[in-house]
């Protein structure tokens, strides 16, 4: 039996994972510094492209490749940090 909150809802939640998860990605793994006006039209595109990517995570883990691709960014970026903090240490040292 299917539940009605989950019937009405289901596809805005998943639209919703999909954007935190590609906004996060994003944050991590491709952006740089732009202006304003530039990163608003990016989050934009981004915002829409998750639309087509919310018909594919039908069939397709697109969740799942998104929540294990943050992780990984931030593990990535969580030891570069490191390696940067050890090497300006060595070279005030």
């Amino acid at each position: 039996m299917e539940h009605q909150w989950t019937s009405h809802y289901a596809m805005f939640w998943l639209y919703l994972t999909i954007v935190v998860l590609s906004i996060i990605v994003y944050k991590l793994g491709f952006a740089k510094k732009l202006p304003v006006l530039k990163s608003v039209i990016i989050y934009v595109l981004l915002v829409i492209g998750c639309l087509i990517l919310t018909v594919l995570a039908l069939q397709l883990p697109i969740v799942g490749a998104l929540f294990i691709a943050a992780v990984v960014l931030s593990i990535y970026k969580i030891r570069l940090k490191s390696t940067q903090k050890k090497t300006n240490h060595n070279k005030q040292a």
